[in-house]
């Protein structure tokens, strides 16, 4: 009987269709749950994992791994859920802000377009910001965290997390400038969107 490859040998061998199940088998249950502790949704953990192997089946010929092949896998679930999970944010901010407007008292039609075309250009404005910059935004805005527990929670400095926050709001400025007295009092009295 052949003897199993180990994990050092299996790198160059995991375009074989074999090599990649081995792989599978003796990391899913771990990593699926590693992805668990993130999302608390067990469906949502195997799709965490099941795209971590998919990209690694498709990069498999490209890879070029420093660190040992788990310590990739979890790293790489660890990215997939914190994208899933910062895309989660930006949908219930989204879903909230539009729960929100959707309240406001009615006014003429006017005031209505205005107050659509407002939505969809912050809807625009926020998804343009550079990931890190809208990420310390929506912590700052939507979930009134403080710079301090912003930085905590993604384990950046408090000033890092003021240049990030400096740098959406200099960015939202200019692509919100039509509607900046609309836009201050969603920022500055403290509107939830």
């Amino acid at each position: 009987m052949a003897q199993q490859p180990s994990e050092e040998n299996i790198l160059p061998l995991l375009n074989s269709e074999a090599a990649f199940e081995q792989v599978f088998k003796t990391h899913f249950k771990a990593l699926h749950g590693y992805a668990y502790t993130f999302v608390k949704d067990r469906d949502v953990a195997e799709d965490m994992v099941q795209n971590t192997f998919v990209k690694l089946w498709e990069k498999s010929g490209d890879l070029n791994i420093h660190t040992s092949l788990a310590a990739y896998l979890y790293r790489s679930v660890n990215h997939e859920c914190l994208n899933y999970l910062k895309h989660q944010t930006v949908k219930a901010t989204h879903e909230s802000y539009t729960r929100h407007t959707a309240g406001l008292p009615e006014g003429n039609a006017m005031d209505k377009l205005s107050h659509r075309e407002l939505q969809e250009k912050l809807s625009v404005a926020l998804s343009e910001l550079p990931e890190g910059c809208r990420t310390v935004f929506q912590l700052s805005r939507f979930e009134m965290l403080k710079y301090r527990e912003i930085a905590e929670k993604l384990g950046i400095s408090p000033k890092t997390v003021e240049n990030q926050m400096g740098k959406a709001l200099k960015m939202l400025r200019l692509k919100l400038a039509d509607y900046l007295p609309i836009w201050l009092l969603i920022l500055f009295i403290g509107i939830n969107i």
